[in-house]
């Protein structure tokens, strides 16, 4: 077994047994890990599978924000290159949603090209979640400023990777032509 492919399934495992009571907000309900896989297999893909940590580091990006993982906790089982990249990308939750919401768009630009790139794939998953199965409780209104959000977001990461730019860019365009974003 290669190095890459333990720190995979070391991560993977990691991110299941932390997230494995959780489920998305559309209305299919699917298991959290999906979108985690999802967002891991978009930086595998964009890599060409040579960024092992950036890889791993997506299927751990929420861990912190929506479980009880610790920074320390990720830094001693996944060192700490994974563990920056993890902390570059996680909300402080003691602000308000608003704020920290408003800080991300403030802020992406200055974030690392991994980290930009995370983002990247990050907001793309949310984006197919939201035209597979959206939140049922979302109005036509919040889908629109989820979209608004995610493409200033998505504008502060200009640059970092071409093919998650395209990906994002095609998963935009698709929800504003359902949504009329």
């Amino acid at each position: 077994m290669t190095g890459a492919t333990l720190l995979f399934a070391k991560a993977l495992d990691f991110a299941a047994r932390k997230h494995v009571h959780q489920r998305r907000k559309g209305e299919s309900r699917e298991p959290y890990i999906n979108h985690l896989a999802q967002v891991s297999r978009l930086l595998a893909e964009a890599t060409g599978g040579r960024d092992a940590a950036l890889i791993a580091a997506g299927l751990l990006h929420d861990a912190i924000e929506d479980t009880d993982a610790t920074l320390a906790e990720i830094e001693a089982e996944f060192g700490s290159d994974i563990a920056a990249l993890v902390a570059e990308v996680t909300d402080d939750k003691s602000i308000p949603w608003v704020e920290r919401k408003r800080l991300q768009v403030k802020h992406v630009a200055t974030k690392s090209k991994r980290a930009k790139m995370l983002k990247l794939a990050d907001f793309t998953s949310n984006l197919l979640s939201i035209l597979e199965s959206p939140p049922a409780d979302w109005s036509p209104e919040r889908k629109r400023h989820y979209l608004a959000w995610a493409r200033a977001v998505a504008d502060g990461c200009r640059g970092a990777d071409a093919t998650l730019e395209e990906g994002f860019e095609a998963a935009w365009r698709r929800c504003a032509d359902k949504y009329g974003a």
